[in-house]
């Protein structure tokens, strides 16, 4: 199929990408002339692991396609997909400005039996807008169909080959059937297309990130608990999540969640809600949770330290708010950093893929490490943020060595307590009781 995707950003590239592996003529379409001229030459603009050898497949391919002229790829497209971002307003609220302007600008070009599909993560009856919309700026009624996506970061290419459901909001058959067709090349191990109204597929979207959000909220809640009680917020997940109605999945406790989706989506959610008279009490105390949640790591510092941080030599593993990418968006790591600065703390930092992000927000304010150990040298602790996997299993005694004290403060509980305190760390950690060295060992 004939595909345009308008909109160039993480959903947007990988969405138009993966169509076009799976056989279709995608042309993506970007206002930005510097992205589009950097994607034509291979240069992807976002972290996603495996995602710039795809981009250079199939455009080498010529089933991928670049522009900036959106007249151009949307008058001879079958599909034309709106993946365009819809940021948060002061409100919590998604702010619609780009897509109503894309909305404006496709109209004039869409064929008579194109399907507009919105991808953009939307409020309920925004498919019903701009079909209204639509109808208004061509004189005739235009397909619009809706489709959320369910794309996690880090493994969004997996996400979309092996989607575990594909949902579609549709008003007709005929919009419905292309869709199933165009998904079918994802769909062979049987997985469920699900169609549904346009409103029940926008909101899909939303209460399945509110969800798995209230999952994260409430272990991290559960471990705050947990410390304060002298129980292990890991054995308490393993007692809960082999109950096949709870499962293990979003269980892990830390520092809160953060990114593009998960908060934003929290409280747009909850914003829908109160326009409707609908009182969101759990979405709401999710993310007062969350909020909290991300102060709970730099509190543990000013507790050891009494507060007292003013030229200590602080190394922080991971910036971004999930490993395997570089979105620094709403990552709990920039909380722990802002009061670090504020307390008059030296921070040198890691992470292996988000320090460009982080050096655009911070400049000097920062020593940036290459290397996690090369952070470590001279460091009165270590900050822990994110899960990286060469995060998980270093060498104690050489950052033992490394370290002005053996003192580590872990967001992602990444160790086992007693085999840091027989490695001479002070260890805290979420949900745990501190670990101390033995008696004579090293502090």
């Amino acid at each position: 199929m004939k595909i345009a995707m308008v909109g160039t950003g993480y959903v947007g590239l990988v969405t138009g990408t993966c169509f076009a592996d799976s056989g279709n003529d995608v042309t993506c379409i970007d206002i930005d002339e510097a992205k589009i001229e950097g994607l034509r030459r291979g240069e992807v603009p976002i972290y996603e692991p495996g995602l710039t050898e795809m981009v250079l497949r199939n455009s080498e391919a010529g089933r991928l396609h670049f522009t900036t002229d959106l007249p151009a790829a949307v008058k001879t497209a079958k599909l034309v997909y709106l993946a365009v971002g819809t940021p948060p307003a002061d409100d919590g609220s998604a702010d619609l400005t780009a897509l109503w302007a894309v909305v404006a600008a496709v109209a004039p070009h869409l064929t008579e039996d194109a399907i507009t599909v919105i991808k953009s993560t939307v409020p309920v009856g925004t498919n019903a807008g701009t079909y209204a919309r639509l109808q208004e700026l061509t004189g005739r009624e235009c397909n619009v169909a809706s489709n959320p996506e369910f794309l996690k970061e880090g493994a969004a290419i997996n996400d979309f080959t092996f989607p575990d459901r594909v949902v579609v909001g549709v008003r007709n058959e005929h919009a419905g059937e292309t869709l199933r067709e165009l998904y079918a090349p994802f769909l062979r191990t049987d997985k469920p297309f699900l169609t549904m109204s346009p409103e029940s597929a926008e909101l899909t979207k939303y209460v399945a990130n509110a969800l798995l959000s209230t999952k994260i909220s409430f272990i991290n809640e559960m471990a705050n608990l947990c410390e304060r009680v002298g129980g292990d917020i890991n054995d308490v997940r393993r007692g809960i999540g082999h109950d096949e109605r709870i499962g293990f999945q979003f269980l892990f406790p830390g520092v809160g969640y953060g990114g593009s989706c998960f908060p934003k989506d929290v409280r747009a959610l909850s914003n829908i809600a109160k326009k409707l008279d609908v009182a969101p009490r759990i979405l709401d105390a999710v993310d007062e949770v969350n909020q909290q949640q991300k102060h709970v790591l730099i509190q543990k510092v000013e507790r050891h330290f009494s507060g007292d941080l003013d030229g200590k030599r602080i190394a922080v593993w991971g910036l971004a708010f999930k490993p395997r990418t570089d979105d620094i968006r709403e990552a709990p790591a920039l909380v722990l950093i802002d009061r670090l600065l504020e307390l008059g703390a030296t921070i040198h930092v890691h992470d292996p893929e988000a320090m460009d992000n982080v050096r655009e927000m911070y400049g000097d304010q920062l020593d940036y490490a290459e290397q996690p150990m090369d952070a470590l040298d001279g460091a009165d602790a270590l900050a822990i943020n994110t899960e990286w996997s060469e995060f998980r299993n270093p060498d104690f005694g050489d950052m033992a060595k490394r370290m002005k004290s053996s003192l580590i403060f872990d967001g992602r509980n990444l160790f086992d307590s007693r085999v840091m305190a027989d490695a001479g760390f002070t260890y805290y950690s979420i949900g745990r009781v501190v670990a101390k060295p033995p008696a004579g060992g090293l502090e």
